[in-house]
């Protein structure tokens, strides 16, 4: 067993006790936090193997503690919320969330997307992965988990490195908006469109010279994306 522990972020003592049984069950390690500083505190301290994050805490809310995070690490973060429209649930994928459970909840489905979270990350260290990519003057080695280009690197999520992966690896070829989910969520049994679209966005911001006239990841409009390199090697 994995001793990493995961940290689970919840200021209802009734909600957390009973996450933490399920996952003791399932034989994961847990350590809690009640409140968003101590969060950020067992973050930075005990570098957890994934984090259970409600959004509505004391002292620091869930949004800030998402949002430092992403900004520090790339350890992977499920929100348990109430907040159950469409908006606040592509807002938690905005902010780096590898999946959004809305309360009422199932425990179990809950211990199995904590699974299913834990295997796509464990996996891009583990599995032998392809030959290094280079087009577009970027540089994507999927071994090592690394964007690069010049010689600089780019810091990526994992959903983003597997959506820029997915893209290279048909330049100019069109991607529809449901096979890049199946590329970024192989497991996902509940991913909306539009996700595509901020990570798309976020990628954008991180790789283009002009975000806003974007020449390496083309838009089809009502089909999908598109890696275009050629433009953007001279």
């Amino acid at each position: 067993m994995n001793k990493q522990p995961i940290l689970i972020v919840e200021d209802e003592p009734n909600i957390a006790r009973l996450i933490e049984t399920y996952l003791k069950h399932a034989g994961f390690a847990t350590i809690r936090a009640a409140d968003g500083r101590r969060a950020l505190e067992l973050i930075r301290d005990e570098r957890p193997r994934l984090v259970i994050l409600d959004l509505l805490l004391p002292e620091i809310d869930g949004w800030t503690v998402a949002h430092e995070l992403r900004r520090e690490s790339d350890i992977p973060f499920l929100i348990l919320s109430a907040q159950k429209d469409e908006i606040d649930r592509v807002a938690g994928f905005t902010a780096g969330a590898d999946d959004y459970v809305v309360k009422p909840f199932s425990p179990r489905e809950l211990v199995e997307r904590v699974r299913a979270i834990l295997r796509r990350y464990e996996a891009v260290s583990r599995k032998a992965q392809p030959a290094v990519l280079r087009a577009g003057g970027l540089e994507l080695d999927p071994e090592r988990y690394r964007v690069s280009r010049g010689g600089d690197e780019i810091e990526l999520t994992l959903v983003e490195f597997r959506l820029l992966q997915a893209l290279m690896r048909a330049p100019g070829r069109v991607l529809t908006r449901e096979a890049l989910i199946a590329s970024m969520y192989d497991d996902e049994p509940d991913v909306i469109d539009r996700v595509i679209d901020v990570h798309i966005g976020k990628l954008r911001r991180k790789l283009e010279r002009d975000p806003s006239s974007p020449r390496l990841i083309r838009t089809v409009r009502g089909v999908g994306y598109s890696f275009v390199p050629e433009d953007n090697e001279r």
